[in-house]
């Protein structure tokens, strides 16, 4: 038996310029950070013959082909086992459609799991690279890369994503005091529905590679808003990557006109008069998770609660995909 785990994330500048249909023309580069929220993936051989799969669904089969779930079916052919003998189960501390990259999270620990239980070492640069592989390029799905790259990596990390499909990842250079700081000050509250990111980046891939104006200059002022908010955080000024948040805010809603809607505006905006300095949606927008940066985190937390949403406490992951056990 196999079980693996795989965390997921939070975005804390430069999210949209992962996206191919962006960075392949204008190199890209973003700043995000995997939190102790846990894809899980457990793998093992039945001892019957066939396909189990657990999910949201059950799945019987005796073919790869006979798959339906498509991530787990293209997972299995890149390892090219056509007829196995296998046990796929998966849960998740979070469910999927919440921002928290939670595709990219499971499609890494699934690919962790199997190369493990074939006795086959993969590099976290590689991992990504494969997970990246079956959801962009064989499933086409219109997502980024951060999501597998930040999953694989862990930690809080700085990626630039180059045109000729490179990635080169370092950690953020930050001191102990910042790093604490932003474990305390950084909040995030459910809105209470989640929402599928597919129509939101098809919107934004789609103008990108159309080459429209506003959108690409909206990515490009993204991007430097996400190197400004990497300095802010290696020079300790907690302040100003707050402020930075509120700005990555408003320049996100511009991106899709599914972006928010009057009651996360409504909720933003208490949230802004309650403490928080700045804020966001994490992921590609619609739903999911609000997060703060606040300096009276117990106003802004009893605010919140008042008005219904629940918090998602956490701390920073700084182990990535691994083995838990094997």
């Amino acid at each position: 038996m196999i079980i693996t785990r795989s965390p997921l994330r939070i975005t804390l500048g430069g999210g949209g310029t992962d996206l191919p249909s962006y960075y392949r023309e204008h190199g890209g580069s973003l700043v995000a950070a995997a939190i102790d929220k846990y894809v899980y993936v457990n793998v093992m051989r039945p001892f019957t013959r066939g396909i189990f799969l657990k999910y949201s669904k059950l799945e019987h089969v005796e073919t790869v082909d006979e798959i339906q779930h498509p991530i787990v079916r293209e997972a299995l052919r890149m390892l090219k086992l056509e007829m196995p003998q296998i046990e796929i189960t998966t849960l998740a501390d979070i469910p999927a459609g919440t921002g928290l990259g939670s595709s990219g999270s499971f499609t890494t620990a699934l690919l962790k799991a199997l190369y493990t239980h074939e006795r086959r070492l993969l590099h976290p640069d590689e991992l990504a690279e494969l997970a990246c592989e079956i959801e962009i390029n064989l499933l086409g799905e219109p997502i980024g890369k951060q999501d597998q790259y930040i999953a694989a990596y862990g930690g809080i990390t700085c990626f630039r994503f180059h045109p000729e499909g490179t990635v080169e990842a370092r950690p953020l250079h930050l001191s102990t005091d910042m790093l604490f700081d932003l474990e305390d000050n950084l909040l995030l509250f459910f809105c209470g529905f989640t929402r599928s990111a597919g129509h939101i980046l098809k919107d934004q891939h789609t103008r990108t590679q159309q080459s429209d104006r506003d959108m690409l200059q909206n990515l490009h002022y993204i991007k430097e808003l996400g190197l400004r908010s990497e300095h802010a955080l290696e020079s300790g000024n907690a302040a100003l990557f707050g402020e930075l948040m509120h700005e990555h805010w408003e320049y996100k809603k511009k991106r899709s006109q599914g972006m928010t809607n009057p009651q996360i505006d409504e909720w933003y905006e208490l949230g802004c008069k309650s403490g928080a300095i700045g804020g966001k949606l994490v992921g590609a927008g619609g739903g999911g998770f609000l997060m703060f940066y606040a300096d009276d985190q117990k106003r802004l937390r009893r605010t919140m609660s008042h008005a219904g949403l629940e918090e998602m406490r956490f701390r920073f992951d700084f182990d990535g995909t691994k083995v838990l056990f094997g």
